[in-house]
């Protein structure tokens, strides 16, 4: 990778990480502000991850833990989304419908693999706090990262603009691109 291909990578994921997840703790503090929950309390929620019960004792230093750690899985996150698009290129050409299907993505990886193999406490399913984080994951993480992607793609950069519209199609078009499935190099 050419120094400047790497710069708009690094660039891409640190805006697209932090973008998301600013968005995604601002509405994870709304919504939880709602049901009596601080956001001292939201951080160490997440900093028991590591820590377990533990980290509700903490104070602020668990809440910064939080913070840290929330930052990072939202940067881990976009960084995963900037090297699939650099092969599926239909990431970056449908940034809306991709965005949307990757916040549903990244809400089933947290909630399936990565809290049961943390230390949070197990609650209970409750399909209406479930519907809205759903939505939250679309809206603050999914389509952030993806059009900010979209906007540091190589693609984008070199002139062979990636665009819904450039293709013939809507950005609601959901036909999928599959180009890259060809064994064929043209």
């Amino acid at each position: 990778m050419a120094p400047a291909e790497r710069s708009r990578a690094v660039r891409a994921i640190l805006i697209a990480g932090l973008t998301a997840g600013a968005l995604d703790i601002a509405a994870a503090c709304g919504f939880y502000a709602l049901r009596g929950v601080s956001p001292v309390r939201i951080l160490q929620s997440i900093a028991s991850g590591l820590q377990g019960p533990d980290a509700f004792t903490g104070g602020a230093r668990t809440a910064l833990l939080g913070a840290v750690l929330h930052f990072f899985i939202a940067s881990v996150a976009a960084g995963a989304y900037y090297a699939t698009s650099q092969r599926l290129l239909f990431l970056v050409r449908r940034p809306w419908v991709s965005g949307a299907a990757y916040g549903v993505a990244v809400y089933l990886f947290m909630n399936q693999v990565v809290l049961p193999l943390s230390a949070v406490a197990k609650r209970p399913f409750v399909l209406s706090t479930a519907l809205a984080m759903v939505v939250i994951h679309i809206v603050c993480v999914g389509w952030p990262i993806a059009l900010i992607v979209k906007h540091y793609s190589r693609q984008n950069q070199t002139g062979s603009r990636i665009n819904e519209h450039s293709q013939g199609g809507s950005p609601w078009d959901t036909s999928m691109d599959t180009s890259f499935l060809s064994t064929r190099r043209s």
